[in-house]
């Protein structure tokens, strides 16, 4: 029988503060400087690490706000926001990945040592206020989510979480039969760990879900990472499989948001993105458990 009692702390790696929350079941690392960057998600039961980073040992390093998303760490979970492929919306030119990637974040110190990891940022134009906090219980780390619009008028925008994770031999991509449905039988869908997508890599969409669910888990050591939300916040899933195609890289990503498309500029006009009035705020959660069916 295991305590589940949290634990914090705080280490400085490459010259960066790395917040650390864990209990006998999870364990996750966050880099604020960096985009409040998740660098670890693991299942302490098993060791098993379940986020991707590219080859050799984790590079942490600060990028300039319209950076290429390539040039960055590219490691774990980024927010996405309010795009996710650079374009221009309403006279802006929106960044690579959104503009939260390459901002330092806030912690809101009497949160932490409240044992909740939050976090914020103020985005650039249009302005908004974004913050999310980290906190475990048993096996999840749960996410929760608040944006302001700051500016005078509505404003449009995508979110996404980006969450890289490593593929091992035996995962299986396990959805909702109506989410599956969604993807249209898409071949690799049900191969994530050995399907070669056309041109080496592919993301697809489910939408609308009703289902806010999504796992991974491996056939041969029973390992599993499940996000959870409400279909309702966020109706879309977005699966990315890269197998080489893109950069060299291999890996997954399962990405929950409330658009179907990466460009803010072409859900806007297919009226398929958020929308938040001059002036207010919206929140969401979502949640990541580990496990093992073994």
């Amino acid at each position: 029988m295991t305590s589940n009692a949290q634990r914090l702390g705080v280490d400085r790696e490459q010259g960066f503060e790395i917040f650390r929350l864990d209990n006998d079941r999870v364990g996750v690392a966050v880099v604020p400087e960096l985009g409040a960057r998740i660098i670890s998600v693991r299942d302490v039961q098993t060791a098993r690490e379940w986020l991707w980073h590219p080859p050799g040992a984790l590079k942490l390093f600060r990028n300039q706000p319209g950076d290429d998303f390539a040039s960055s760490p590219l490691a774990g979970i980024d927010e996405c926001f309010p795009t996710i492929a650079p374009c221009r919306w309403q006279g802006r030119d929106l960044p690579d990945h959104g503009q939260l990637w390459s901002a330092a974040w806030g912690v809101d110190g009497e949160a932490w040592r409240g044992g909740t990891l939050r976090t914020q940022c103020r985005a650039g134009c249009p302005p908004f206020f974004f913050e999310r906090s980290v906190a475990l219980a048993g096996n999840e780390i749960r996410l929760g989510y608040r944006l302001q619009n700051l500016n005078t008028s509505d404003e449009s925008f995508l979110w996404a979480i980006h969450p890289l994770l490593h593929i091992r031999e035996g995962d299986h991509l396990e959805l909702p039969a109506g989410t599956r449905a969604l993807f249209n039988g898409h071949p690799w869908i049900d191969h994530v760990s050995s399907a070669i997508p056309e041109g080496q890599c592919a993301k697809i969409f489910a939408s609308p879900i009703t289902e806010g669910r999504a796992r991974v888990v491996n056939h041969r050591d029973g390992g599993w990472l499940e996000l959870a939300w409400d279909a309702a916040q966020n109706n879309c899933l977005g699966v990315w499989l890269n197998r080489g195609g893109w950069h060299g890289h291999h890996h997954l990503a399962l990405e929950p948001t409330n658009a179907c498309a990466d460009d803010l500029s072409e859900a806007a006009k297919r009226g398929r993105c958020g929308i938040i009035p001059a002036g207010g705020s919206i929140s969401w959660s979502l949640c990541l458990r580990v496990g093992n069916t073994s």
